[in-house]
């Protein structure tokens, strides 16, 4: 499970985000990353025996991004991120393709599954699934356990329909989404239980069909 430690560390970075603060701090970054790849490395094997593209041999390291933040196009100079993020996939955490992440951040932490900001050639294979197959989507989405855990994200949204959609479509709010992707929150005291590996398991089945249905839309 995540250390309280952990979230410690994040937050202190978060008040404290400059060069100097990290490296008389390191140890307890050192610290805290063992913590994250030592929750990786028990999901691993959990998530590999649900979804069989996903390799049961993967290196924990390579689904935890970089603590540090890329400056050179950004106004915001503050060095480090504020949080510890996973991302599951077949390809890793370098991977353009459906998977699943997790966000690890004092009042931010969350689950979430699905393709955040798809190429344009894969946004428009997975509307056109959507369009063609729309049964089998609903169905995913409005199930009752998955519903009860997930909501579909939709910050990200076009503000007119979408080339080659009427205005009037019945799902022309979803078809004008910029990603697919379906999260929920998790309370900072539920990242500290023992129980929460659980809760990753059940999260992890209820998005893989999501996680499919994606897959399939994009290798069509």
């Amino acid at each position: 499970m995540i250390k309280q430690e952990t979230l410690d560390f994040i937050k202190a970075l978060s008040e404290n985000n400059d060069r100097n603060w990290f490296a008389e701090h390191k140890p307890l970054y050192e610290s805290a990353k063992d913590n994250v790849l030592d929750f990786i490395a028990v999901l691993i094997p959990m998530l590999s025996a649900l979804d069989p593209a996903f390799p049961k041999d993967s290196v924990p390291k390579k689904h935890l991004m970089r603590i540090y933040r890329d400056v050179r196009f950004s106004k915001d100079k503050r060095p480090y991120k504020n949080n510890f993020g996973i991302y599951f996939s077949s390809n890793g955490k370098g991977g353009n393709e459906p998977g699943y992440y997790l966000n690890i951040a004092p009042g931010n932490c969350f689950f979430a599954g699905g393709y955040w900001m798809p190429e344009a050639a894969d946004l428009k294979k997975i509307r056109a699934e959507i369009d063609y197959n729309p049964e089998s989507f609903l169905e995913i989405i409005h199930n009752k356990s998955f519903a009860a855990l997930f909501s579909l994200d939709k910050e990200e949204s076009l503000k007119t329909a979408p080339k080659g959609y009427p205005a009037d479509h019945p799902l022309i709010d979803i078809l004008k989404l910029k990603s697919f992707s379906v999260s929920f929150k998790i309370k900072d005291e539920d990242m500290v239980k023992p129980d929460l590996v659980k809760k990753m398991k059940q999260a992890f089945e209820q998005v893989y069909p999501f996680i499919l249905f994606l897959r399939a839309a994009i290798a069509t």
